[in-house]
């Protein structure tokens, strides 16, 4: 008897995605997704088994993000709605996450089969490219059409739905492979490089310019020319600043590094970019938090540069004064190479932090001599105080995430270095903080990772904790309680008539003996001399820790501007 060769649909799936070169894959398993499980097994790919969907999408984002290549997230048709936060975090990123749904049946699609929805549809907003795939001879072809779109031109997330019967479903082992391009295994990506005459009249504006500044957005950070963008920075003298909330560039140590683009998280950014006769944005993106390129953010007198790898994200920066199609290491190669120097520029804006750390120092010091419980921003200081140059830092949540950025432009200007940092995109989304924790851990396993959480934060997205004890990763999660979400609540204290919050208070949560009746490690904290000690204990353990620390509701900068704005109109 002839032996049976056939693979099911899943299976082709799982050994696309395995020539593509994927190694990771998250999901919450399901009956629709067994036959790709059993093709990941077979192919034997790492696959992490999460609690919950959303979850497992912010693992793959968290994943995707460090390494740079794309990852899977497999859910079943009615776990793609619990999904779709992920991908609305990923896509705010640009990480290329390949979410796939184990969708309800072709055949009786529109009939009102089991657990149908129209998750293409659906996922089409949020995601560069969302399809069902129809045909199982097509299997590798789609997943080779899914990967392109997300790896090339501005990498993001993409979506592919594979009914429940096809994946069932078999077909010989090389099915679809008769067709170009008969080697599917990644390629390397490629790049734009820029139009001579394009790049020569940039760069002439930039040998004029008596005042630039750089805004490195999350291109920089794909196209892996952050060192490139460190180097030119040092070498022009010329004053390197983040765009909020995407990933860090440069370490906040880096002499090139001032801080963020952000008037409020990092005050003499203002008076720069303000006195900034030309600013290249490169990588970036002219949206809500550049004041989509209009002053008072940038001035009409000055010159706005936007420097971008792909024509899509060219079509967001129409606003610019000029545009230039360029991979940003191809473009910082060019202008690091230009015979100019900026040196009373840079060292004024050097200056300007310098002042603005001796100032907060100051402020947090009288804060935190007055008593009581602590502030967050020596919450996110003293932290920092216990980890090395190699450990990983993650913040999650609205005030609490906000003071820790001013807490690591103040301790990187007086020398802390980290191994990473990672944070909510541009979404804000609440409940990322231990999953990309697990990511940072995962990848670097014999460092500290640190997760600084609001306590509304963590219930968002704190049960992701199971897949930290499952995967034996003790990361140590250190929770800012104020009792409520107090970013709101302050908010609302400014904007309702009576002057009161209303909707926005928990009750006091024992988050550290949660830990405990886990398995981990817990420790409650109710004064600063309590805290090092306990940090020093959790992260000793070998397990996975939370250090549950009360801590007083302090508004921060940029909730209090936006308050401000709320009185008179909208959050923009």
């Amino acid at each position: 008897m002839a032996e049976n060769t056939k693979l099911r649909g899943g299976a082709l799936l799982a050994k696309a995605l395995k020539e593509k070169g994927v190694d990771h894959v998250f999901t919450l398993a399901g009956g629709f997704c067994n036959p790709a499980l059993e093709g990941f097994m077979t192919n034997q790919m790492s696959v992490i088994n999460c609690p919950h969907e959303q979850v497992a999408g912010h693992l793959a984002d968290g994943h995707a993000r460090i390494t740079r290549k794309p990852t899977v997230c497999l859910v079943g048709p009615e776990g793609f709605a619990n999904a779709v936060p992920a991908m609305l975090e990923a896509g705010g990123e640009r990480s290329p996450v390949i979410f796939i749904t184990g969708s309800s049946t072709l055949k009786r699609q529109g009939a009102g089969g089991f657990k149908e929805i129209d998750d293409v549809a659906i996922a089409a907003p949020l995601v560069k490219y969302s399809v069902q795939i129809t045909d199982g001879e097509r299997i590798s072809e789609f997943v080779n059409r899914a990967w392109t779109a997300a790896t090339t031109g501005y990498p993001a997330p993409v979506h592919l739905s594979l009914p429940v019967d096809i994946m069932f479903s078999s077909f010989e082992p090389d099915a679809g492979l008769q067709e170009r391009p008969f080697d599917r295994r990644a390629r390397p990506v490629p790049r734009a490089w820029p139009d001579p005459h394009a790049l020569a009249l940039i760069l002439d504006k930039v040998k004029r310019a008596e005042r630039p500044v750089i805004i490195g957005g999350h291109g920089v950070w794909w196209a892996e020319a952050e060192r490139q963008l460190e180097e030119t920075g040092k070498v022009l003298r010329m004053p390197v600043f983040n765009v909020p909330y995407h990933a860090k560039l440069l370490g906040e140590e880096s002499e090139a590094y001032m801080g963020l683009a952000d008037f409020h998280q990092y005050h003499p950014s203002k008076p720069a970019i303000a006195e900034a006769d030309l600013v290249l944005m490169i990588g970036g993106r002219l949206d809500n938090q550049m004041n989509f390129g209009n002053p008072p953010f940038f001035p009409e007198e000055q010159t706005l540069v936007c420097i971008n790898a792909s024509h899509e994200e060219l079509e967001h920066n129409q606003a610019a004064d000029d545009l230039l199609l360029s991979d940003p290491g191809a473009f910082l190669t060019a202008l690091a190479a230009i015979d100019c120097r900026w040196d009373s520029w840079f060292d004024l804006q050097r200056q300007r932090r310098a002042a603005w750390v001796d100032e907060w120092y100051q402020h947090i010091g009288e804060e935190t001599a007055k008593g009581g419980k602590m502030h967050p921003l020596q919450l996110s200081l003293d932290v920092q105080e216990q980890m090395g140059d190699e450990d990983w830092l993650i913040f999650d949540g609205g005030n609490t995430h906000f003071w820790s950025e001013i807490a690591v432009n103040m301790a990187g200007w007086r020398g802390q270095k980290l191994g990473g940092i990672m944070h909510p995109g541009n979404y804000s989304l609440l409940g990322v903080g231990v999953s990309f924790g697990i990511s940072a851990k995962a990848l670097n396993p014999d460092q500290n990772v640190v997760v600084i959480s609001g306590d509304g934060a963590f219930l968002s997205g704190g049960l992701s904790l199971e897949a930290a004890f499952q995967e034996n990763l003790p990361i140590t999660v250190v929770i800012d309680n104020n009792g409520g979400l107090d970013c709101i609540s302050q908010q609302q204290e400014r904007l309702f008539a009576n002057g009161k919050h209303f909707a926005t208070d928990f009750r006091d949560i024992p988050f550290h003996s949660m830990c405990e009746g886990m398995g981990g490690h817990g420790e409650l904290v109710e004064t600063r001399e309590q805290l090092a000690p306990a940090l020093k204990r959790a992260m000793s353990s070998g397990k996975v820790a939370i250090v549950n620390v009360k801590c007083r509701g302090v508004i921060s900068p940029i909730v209090a501007a936006t308050s401000d704005k709320r009185d008179k109109a909208s959050i923009e």
